[in-house]
């Protein structure tokens, strides 16, 4: 990996992608959202994850987080993604009743599998995750607008705040699915 895509300073806030692979729009069904709000609840309380700003799209993931001091933020999102990966594909291949597109998307993620040798059987997300240091204000500010207006973009919702997978209604002064600690 390049060394412009990786965590030095574990404690900065970085801006960070991560994506099903081929952008399958494999979390498009809440309950697999779900996964990932619980998971990151989950490294928040265990793994030292300190989370910014969020949002969960139906392909990707966007997170800007930093780790507490003493932990490193390269080994929760390697575990973050590990779980997620785990479950969802567990979810999927064992539900033969609601999710229509269940062999295809289990055709890809075995696919995808196949070529890479860190498998063994699917692959669920993109191996890389793109972390970007947001070394001052305005990338901060940028970056956090960006992810929030995913969702807009998408005409998913009209504001920002709307969407609940997101952590835009945080930031409106609001209750979200998880709880963020503030970009200063």
């Amino acid at each position: 990996m390049s060394s412009k895509y990786s965590i030095k300073d574990h404690q900065r806030p970085h801006f960070i992608t991560f994506a099903t692979v081929q952008w399958v729009d494999a979390l498009s069904r809440p309950i697999y959202k779900d996964v990932i709000i619980e998971s990151l609840r989950f490294c928040q309380v265990n793994k030292g994850l300190i989370l910014h700003a969020f949002v969960i799209m139906n392909n990707h993931v966007h997170l800007i987080a930093s780790a507490k001091e003493g932990y490193n933020l390269s080994d929760i999102l390697r575990d973050l993604k590990k779980h997620t990966s785990k479950t969802l594909l567990e979810m999927i291949e064992n539900d033969d009743h609601t999710e229509s597109r269940r062999n295809w998307m289990l055709w890809l993620f075995e696919s995808a599998g196949k070529k890479n040798s860190n498998n063994k059987k699917y692959q669920f997300w993109q191996q890389d995750n793109h972390p970007i240091e947001l070394s001052t204000n305005q990338m901060m500010d940028q970056r956090l607008e960006y992810l929030h207006n995913n969702p807009v973009v998408e005409r998913i919702v009209n504001e920002a705040e709307h969407y609940i997978y997101s952590s835009a209604i945080n930031y409106a002064r609001g209750k979200g699915l998880l709880d963020v600690e503030f970009l200063e």
